[in-house]
């Protein structure tokens, strides 16, 4: 029997997804700072600077967790697939398929 989730973020998949879509909107929101701290002018203040540097060091910080979190997940998913043997059918797949060619 095997297990259905109840909600979307009741499997590894569904985890790595959110990560992933994660990960997007902090592109984008870097994207925008990185323009807005190009775009600063001589004549703003030196503490409105220094914030936005935070913000982009802040943001680089996180992209750099969720990159974390999204390989942590790959490997939760590949030693699921281990200990489930949901990989026991593909190995098997390309020895038949392998052995069809050298003959």
């Amino acid at each position: 029997m095997s297990y259905r989730p109840d909600t979307p973020f009741d499997s590894v998949e569904s985890a790595h997804e959110y990560v992933r879509l994660l990960e997007e909107a902090i592109a984008d929101a870097k994207r925008d700072v990185a323009a807005d701290l190009a775009a600063v002018s001589g004549d703003t203040p030196d503490r409105r600077l220094e914030a936005q540097r935070l913000v982009h060091y802040k943001l680089e910080k996180l992209e750099q967790h969720l990159h974390n979190s999204s390989r942590l997940l790959n490997d939760l998913r590949s030693l699921r697939r281990l200990l489930f043997d949901e990989r026991a059918a593909a190995p098997a797949a390309v020895r038949a398929k392998g052995k069809g060619e050298a003959a």
